[in-house]
């Protein structure tokens, strides 16, 4: 019993120390950071495939069910999850905790790169990846625009909003959901081409070879320098309407003849709509030690600085805010926490009816729990819904401890 011989003796030192503890942890406490769970998420990789053109049914026989075979060997596996829709199959691997992730990711990688040979022809090279558990966004900002359509609002979020939304600290990422980028669209007309004797490939091959830009070295003199450049680049309707696709008795056949170019969009079989409206979404994926309350503090403060610089044509709010979710939770256990506190102070207040002695476990569960934030920040820990609710159950401990001491006392 040296420390508890040592604070009797010495009340001074005991306060000091008790006052310095308490400013260690509420110093530890401003850096904690706030989840609403632990950062315990199992070992995950995932497996990603693209085969253009192939409908579910064949991603699921031809490629899906490949890997699935290809990794059911692997060590630690958990949970297999697959997901086959067209032109792309997903095989997600979970793993136990004590599997090594990065252990884990080069075995899959290997097993996959050993099957790719028995894969189609024009299947991609499957992409194996890490999964982040805090990958996914935890905040959304929703843009939409009665002048403007979404091709023009992804080219403005692009080059004015991502950036200055990604400089916020604790922020990862910004991706840009629903982004529609501008392409060439060509609308092929069968009859038009089987009277011309032209196929799909032919066409395919002819924009390959004349759509290009190469660089073609550099001219030197005795005073100049030029940089020679091949630039073919075709950007307007019209100037891919006048590509040559194939030559037949001195007769230069063009695309206008047989297609339809229209200047459209990469990708039109999906799109994003926010209270009704077409908009696209930009989604903030924090860091995975960040403070979830502090980004979206900080996300809100940089919203109110864009807005006025907005085009009037575009609206712009948060559509999700996850942090809010987070709050809740984290105040109502703090909620919980504090009635805790007052119900154990007012019970030895009311059975004791000494407020001297009642000061004793008063002070001793603040002081102790706050003591304790420290220990969480040197052990890596957050603040979240399940580490409240260990202190609200702490309470009672340290209440127990206060009583025995209060006890010795009288």
């Amino acid at each position: 019993m040296i420390l508890s011989d040592i604070c009797i003796k010495r009340p001074v030192f005991a306060t000091v120390i008790s006052m310095i503890l308490v400013v260690f942890g509420v110093f530890a406490f401003e850096r904690l950071a706030i989840r609403e769970y632990p950062d315990i998420d199992a070992p995950k990789v995932s497996v990603i495939t693209l085969y253009k053109g192939a409908s579910a049914q064949i991603v699921e026989t031809q490629v899906t069910q490949l890997i699935e075979s290809a990794i059911a060997g692997i060590e630690g596996i958990r949970q297999v999850t697959s997901k086959s829709r067209e032109e792309r199959s997903q095989v997600d691997i979970e793993f136990t905790l004590r599997r090594d992730v990065d252990d884990a990711a080069n075995d899959v990688r290997d097993k996959v790169s050993a099957i790719i040979g028995k894969l189609p022809i024009d299947v991609e090279t499957p992409i194996v990846s890490k999964v982040e558990g805090d990958a996914s966004p935890m905040l959304w900002i929703a843009l939409s625009s009665d002048e403007w359509d979404a091709v023009q609002l992804s080219d403005y979020s692009d080059r004015f909003l991502v950036d200055r939304l990604s400089v916020v600290p604790g922020v990862a990422a910004v991706i840009i959901g629903g982004e529609r980028r501008p392409a060439m669209r060509i609308w092929l007309d069968r009859r038009e081409m089987a009277a011309r004797s032209i196929t799909v490939q032919g066409v395919e091959q002819a924009l390959l070879a004349q759509n290009v830009e190469l660089p073609s070295g550099r001219i030197e003199s005795s005073l100049r320098e030029f940089t020679v450049r091949t630039d073919s680049g075709l950007i307007t309707p019209d100037e891919f309407s006048e590509l040559v696709l194939k030559e037949k008795d001195g007769y230069l056949v063009r695309l206008g003849e047989i297609a339809e170019v229209q200047l459209g969009t990469e990708e039109m079989r999906y799109e994003v709509r926010a209270n009704g409206e077409a908009a696209i979404g930009l989604g903030v994926v924090k860091q995975s030690k960040a403070n979830e309350l502090e980004i979206a503090e900080g996300i809100y403060e940089e919203l109110d600085v864009i807005r006025p610089a907005l085009p009037r044509q575009i609206r712009m709010w948060v559509a999700f805010d996850k942090s809010r979710f987070v709050d809740a939770s984290i105040n109502e256990v703090f909620h919980a926490l504090g009635i805790a506190l007052c119900l154990v102070v007012g019970v030895i207040f009311i059975f004791l009816r000494s407020l001297r002695a009642t000061l004793i476990p008063a002070i001793a569960i603040p002081v102790s729990l706050t003591a304790s934030f420290m220990v969480l920040a040197v052990m890596g820990y957050s603040l979240n819904v399940l580490t409240l609710l260990a202190y609200v159950l702490a309470v009672g401990l340290v209440v127990d401890d206060a009583i025995v001491v209060l006890e010795n006392i009288h």
